[in-house]
């Protein structure tokens, strides 16, 4: 197809979008990226009583939540780019199709080994928020593409503060862990109606082979060091296990850079992982990911911690960790649907690096002052302002440099890193927790919370920096 061509099709793929449909399609886009954001947070609260459950380790546990971050790991990439070739409304239902598959055998399950099969399906609907990304920015109107990839990016902080209220309403009711995945079933059949009724694709393709010996070493390598970051507190950073799984991991990488050099049509073009323009994207990315999955894990221990016992923490149940977020996925909406008129004034980069501001300021006042509920609830809010921001302009600055058969692999890739930043968050503030504890116990003490909060905190504060240079070093890009 020539660039003509491309541009005719896309062109075409817009006017088919007109302004009826595109609202329809929104709308059903971003329900369906809240249930895939609800999938990834609800299982947090419920791993203690998991555990009780099936009378496991700590360790054996944790995969129920491990399982599906690596499954996403793996198929993000690789369905984006399927999405590229073949079309990501198909893509899009099949991930849909496989949420609902993953959480009905969730909600049968009776061993642990059967959950963890079913949360690894439920994983792969991880590629939906780059999917429904790459959709908008090939078959929206110009002018509503920003202020769309802001509203579809947003639901991943308000399904991940949904999937707490979920479970604490669940868990005030019932010990059993089936009645949350048969919401999540009965929400994913829900989406993929939506979807499937609304949505649309564009005329433009990638075209070509799938680069399968790309998709595999690549695979390879993820789970080797996201394997190596998820139970690198657990082994210990420093057994052989730990080491030769990032021995594993730099050398699988080493071999899949090289494979993607050689191939006619690799898998990822490597310009859109670390090219000028796309580098900054994803190390933000990385840092903003860092930021919001510390965020799920950090707050709900907080909020959970008796002060009676330990001193500090706000004696809430699972439900109040759920209300304590509320603030922040009102503002996160609201921040996300003003974003785009934000970036088309001064950018998506510096747009970007504005939320990253507020999303640092948010904890900066929990590690300052956090002995009150109404600690929790500023911090909420001024959070919720700052990663609806980020998060819309950091899906314009993904994809907007790159050709539009490329732009679902472009998001892939940066929700990868995303992924990959969030890994990186558990396993630190884990790391710090299990470290500096209240003697006698293994109860965390207040200092290494305000810790976590602190370099947490750093991480945001870097991705404004990042997103500054960038904008410095590109000082006429705007949104198409």
């Amino acid at each position: 197809m020539t660039g003509a061509q491309t541009a005719a099709a896309a062109t075409t793929g817009r006017q088919a979008a007109g302004p009826p449909r595109t609202g329809l399609t929104l709308f059903a886009l971003a329900i369906a990226g809240m249930v895939v954001s609800v999938q990834q947070t609800l299982v947090i609260p419920l791993l203690p009583e998991l555990m009780g459950h099936f009378h496991v380790s700590v360790t054996a546990v944790t995969w129920v939540f491990t399982a599906s971050l690596l499954a996403g790991a793996v198929a993000t990439p690789l369905l984006s780019r399927f999405g590229d070739m073949y079309g990501k409304k198909k893509m899009i239902l099949l991930v849909l199709v496989l949420l609902f598959v993953g959480s009905v055998i969730c909600a049968v399950s009776g061993s642990l080994g059967v959950l963890i099969a079913g949360r690894t399906l439920q994983g792969v609907s991880s590629a939906m928020i780059p999917l429904a990304i790459g959709m908008i920015r090939d078959t929206f109107p110009r002018e509503r593409i920003t202020t769309a990839i802001g509203i579809v990016s947003a639901t991943m902080g308000v399904g991940g503060s949904a999937g707490m209220i979920v479970t604490g309403l669940i868990a005030d009711r019932t010990t059993s862990h089936h009645p949350v995945f048969w919401i999540t079933a009965a929400l994913a059949a829900a989406g993929l109606v939506l979807v499937a009724v609304t949505a649309h694709d564009s005329g433009t393709r990638a075209g070509g082979r799938p680069d399968l010996a790309g998709a595999l070493v690549l695979a390879g390598w993820l789970v080797c060091l996201l394997l190596a970051i998820s139970e690198g507190n657990d082994w210990g950073w420093t057994a052989g296990g730990t080491i030769g799984l990032f021995a594993a991991a730099a050398v699988l990488c080493a071999v899949w850079v090289a494979v993607e050099q050689r191939v006619r049509e690799p898998l990822v073009r490597l310009n859109l992982l670390v090219g000028p323009k796309s580098l900054s994207a994803n190390l933000a990315s990385t840092l903003l990911g860092f930021a919001m999955f510390a965020a799920f894990t950090l707050i709900s221990g907080f909020v959970q911690s008796p002060a009676g016992k330990v001193g500090y923490g706000l004696s809430g149940s699972v439900l109040d960790v759920g209300l304590y977020m509320l603030p922040s996925t009102v503002t996160m909406l609201v921040a996300s649907a003003m974003s785009g008129n934000v970036a088309r004034r001064i950018g998506p980069a510096y747009t970007l690096a504005l939320g990253s501001v507020f999303a640092g300021l948010s904890y900066t006042w929990l590690a300052l002052s956090n002995s009150h509920g109404y600690d929790m609830l500023a911090f909420s809010a001024i959070q919720g302002i700052g990663f609806g921001i980020a998060y819309a302009a950091l899906g314009t600055l993904a994809v907007q440099h790159v050709p539009m058969d490329q732009s679902g692999i472009a998001s892939g890739i940066n929700s990868l890193v995303r992924t990959t930043g969030g890994s990186v968050a558990g396993a630190v503030t884990a790391s710090i927790l299990a470290g500096k504890v209240i003697a006698g116990t293994q109860v965390p003490t207040l200092g290494a919370y305000e810790l976590c909060f602190w370099i947490v905190a750093a991480g945001a504060v870097l991705a404004a920096a990042v997103a500054v240079v960038h904008g410095a070093r590109h000082p006429h890009e705007r949104p198409a």
